[in-house]
């Protein structure tokens, strides 16, 4: 956790409650208490209690994705590849129990379940509206204990094999993936999630296992939970819950990324009516901990600037109809990698393209003025404070804070940091970097 500031107020100054095992850290501003929680695994867990809400969630997340497909075992000098979407299938396997499938279990408690595997990270949570530690309970169980047998991960290849092929003819997903594959030489993040049928056909019972005892394992794991419940009632359930014993830190391998692009265009014709596009730039700068929640928050402020709905840019390209609603834009960074992306539905992928690397050539440049940069940050955080009325993005920010080593209220310190100079600095540093250009076609 990051040591906090004057908005920050630790309980009993970091010490444990005299009445219990947790922590508290209180942000004034924002009203709200995170109750941080550590089982004797190692395993963290973070709650938020929010009065007088009706639904409930809770996630219990790995920090394992699907660029963790090179690394070393603790205590162990080599390094392991497995096959890619292993991270994934193993996501779906978990869910088929001995005694059947715990998606119908939940559903009989009259909760909602789900699951996802990203780039660095695999999430199973439950969201309801009752029968909370009955739920809880199950969700902690099940994820500590995978039930694989021969024939169910042969059984399993067919469905995930299915759902790679599905993705091949989606076209919002695939001219994405063609993006990353402009971006990214080597690195592992512009391989599809879900593997390919050639990579899941390698995947056997043992991979799995070996993949499981390695990443599922409580000091590369967390638990968060949101609710309406005494904050030792999650605890006491986790501590009655969690059996795993932790077997240390993995070591991730991943290869050096070159600055350059891949390529600079790729095309694709599928069935659609207008064509697709996505652009994009690879950031070459590798942020850790705080400074990279602070750099994903000035390159978001960039971005908004430079083609957010307000923007002249925005304006200029719906009027021109070379966009329409479809037209999004997104920053992703994390540990090892980070990219912005923006597009969607244009007449003329191309000329849009053009039009938009001058503007982000024209901002890194001339800068943002102060005061843009003042209302673009207020708008910001604004965003945030008011989605911590939604009890999952409570739950996800603290897991995805957890595993980049910052904590939920960073954010909020983050936006009293930022500076013009700093997120200026920062658009010399990206929008100076070459851009990609990835389209679909209609046939």
């Amino acid at each position: 956790m990051k040591p906090e500031t004057s908005t920050l107020t630790r309980n009993l100054s970091g010490r444990e409650n005299s009445n219990s095992r947790f922590r508290t850290i209180t942000s004034e501003r924002l009203n709200e208490t995170v109750y941080e929680y550590e089982h004797e695994t190692g395993l963290k867990v973070f709650y938020v209690r929010k009065t007088g809400y009706n639904k409930k969630t809770a996630m219990f997340g790995t920090n394992y994705g699907s660029i963790d497909n090179v690394f070393k075992v603790p205590g162990q000098d080599n390094e392991i590849e497995v096959p890619d979407g292993i991270a994934h299938f193993l996501e779906h396997k978990l869910f088929e129990q001995e005694d059947g499938n715990m998606l119908d279990k939940f559903s009989r408690l009259g909760s909602s379940p789900n699951a996802f595997t990203s780039f660095n990270q695999t999430v199973y949570y439950f969201s309801c509206t009752d029968l909370f530690e009955e739920n809880f309970r199950m969700l902690l169980d099940y994820v500590q204990n995978p039930w694989l047998t021969d024939e169910n991960v042969e059984k399993e290849k067919g469905i995930i094999g299915q759902e790679i092929q599905m993705y091949k003819d989606n076209a919002d997903w695939r001219v994405f993936f063609n993006l990353l594959d402009c971006l990214y030489v080597d690195h592992p993040v512009k391989l599809e999630i879900a593997g390919s049928l050639e990579s899941i056909s390698k995947i056997n019972k043992e991979l799995l296992y070996d993949c499981y005892n390695t990443f599922y394992t409580p000091s590369n794991m967390v638990v968060t939970a949101v609710a309406d419940l005494e904050p030792e009632t999650i605890f006491s359930i986790t501590d009655n819950m969690i059996k795993f014993k932790d077997r240390g830190k993995v070591e991730k391998k991943y290869p050096d990324e070159p600055e350059k692009l891949n390529k600079e265009f790729k095309e694709q014709k599928l069935h659609v009516s207008m064509p697709l596009f996505n652009m994009g730039i690879k950031d070459n700068v590798r942020a850790e901990g705080f400074e990279l929640l602070k750099r994903r928050a000035a390159l978001s402020i960039v971005l908004y600037h430079a083609m957010g709905r307000s923007s002249d840019l925005y304006e200029r390209l719906y009027s021109e109809r070379l966009i329409n609603d479809s037209f999004r834009c997104e920053v992703s960074l994390n540990t090892g990698y980070g990219y912005l992306v923006w597009g969607g539905q244009s007449p003329d992928p191309e000329k849009t393209a053009s039009i938009i690397s001058g503007t982000l050539r024209e901002v890194a440049s001339k800068g943002i003025s102060p005061q843009t940069f003042s209302r673009i940050r207020k708008s910001q955080e604004g965003l945030f404070i008011r989605s911590l009325n939604s009890v999952e993005i409570i739950a996800r920010e603290m897991l995805d804070s957890y595993f980049i080593g910052t904590g939920l209220f960073d954010e909020v310190k983050v936006f009293e940091e930022l500076d013009t100079d700093y997120v200026n600095k920062v658009a010399k540093e990206v929008l100076n970097n070459p851009s990609a250009l990835s389209v679909v076609n209609p046939l």
